[in-house]
Formats: structure tokens, sequence, C-alpha cells
């Protein structure tokens, strides 16, 4: 910060940044009289979600939804990465133990597959063990299966909108995670809607 009589820390920012935030963000609440409810646009330098300001600002909020550029090049829309987005409403006594547990394979399986990235990216997936490889396909599957042809955009892409139940949508991924449908290539689960059409 160049503010006058601050010294820099981390990144430039100000040390007080946490006490800063945190102030008008815990105001934030339900009581008797009414609520407020918050949804907040964070802008993350770099893509980097452990930079100081979105960290900080993240640590208030119940669920954050992360949009990766690299999602949206892709053409996975809506461009949600489900291992970076979180929600504190995400627990098994909430949403139930299958719920959980599905969610939370999604999450561990899409992180694997991103450590690597730098592998893959130049000598390819050769290089890879038979394990990663799995992974990787089963990974791609799971982007693929998260994406969803929207009703609202049916003029624009030709494709009719999907809706797809929650009960569904776990039975997909519980098929996918297993290697269960490990015959079928990874385009099959792109703009599908529940995973008997892929």
């Amino acid at each position: 910060s160049a503010s006058p009589g601050r010294m820099p820390s981390a990144v430039g920012y100000q040390p007080t940044l946490g006490t800063e935030m945190g102030s008008p963000q815990e105001r934030i609440t339900s009581t008797k009289e009414g609520s407020i409810t918050s949804i907040q646009a964070v802008y993350v330098p770099a893509d980097d979600l452990t930079d100081p300001a979105p960290a900080t600002t993240s640590a208030h909020l119940d669920a954050t939804t992360v949009p990766p550029r690299g999602l949206a090049a892709k053409g996975i829309y809506p461009a949600v990465d489900p291992s970076d987005s979180t929600s504190t409403m995400l627990q098994p006594w909430i949403v139930g133990e299958e719920h959980y547990e599905t969610a939370q394979g999604v999450k561990q399986t899409l992180q694997r597959y991103k450590e690597p990235q730098d592998i893959i990216a130049i000598p390819g997936l050769d290089e890879l063990s038979e394990e990663d490889r799995l992974t990787v396909a089963r990974a791609r599957k799971i982007e693929r299966f998260s994406s969803q042809p929207f009703f609202v955009a049916e003029v624009s892409t030709g494709s009719p909108g999907k809706y797809v139940s929650l009960i569904e949508t776990i039975r997909g991924f519980q098929m996918i995670l297993p290697g269960e449908l490990d015959n079928l290539p990874e385009q099959a689960f792109y703009l599908v809607g529940n995973i008997d059409e892929a």
C-alpha cells in the first residue's frame, strides 16, 4: 500500500488487510430484524487464489464459485471449477452422505488431474503412469459431464436446453468415478443431459 504512514507487507498489501476486510464482512449477517445477503465479485490477480486479497475475502464467504479461464477456453459452460469452488453447506449432515462422498470424489479427481499438467502439456500422456492416465481420462470426462446445455442459449447453440435432477447428476458422477464408463470417449460426455445420453 502506498498510503501514508502504512508499511506494505505481503505482495504490497497493507498489514491491516485482514482487519479492514473483516470489519464490513462480519456485519453481513442474519438477525431477528432481517438479513443481508451479499454476492461479491472478487478480482483474483493472475488467477492466484492464494493472493492475500482473494484469500482474505474468501475466508468470510459461505460459498465461492471459481470460473477459470481454462474451462471457458475449452468451451465448457458453465465454466466453474469444482475443485477450487467451495461451500460451507457441502457437509454430509446437510446434503447427505451420498452427495457429499460423490462431490469429494469429483474434487479429488480434478485436483489430481491438475498436478501433472506440465507433463501432459510438453511430453504428453505417454509419460504418465497407467494410474495417472486413468485419472486424467476420468477427470476430463468429469469436466465435460459438468458442461450444461442452457435453455437460454438454445437460439445461439442450436442445442435444446436440458434439465438434470440432482439425483441423476450424482448418479452420473458415481458411474464416472470408479471407471464404469472408461470405454466411452470424453467427447461423449460434452453437453449431455443425464449420463444415459453419453
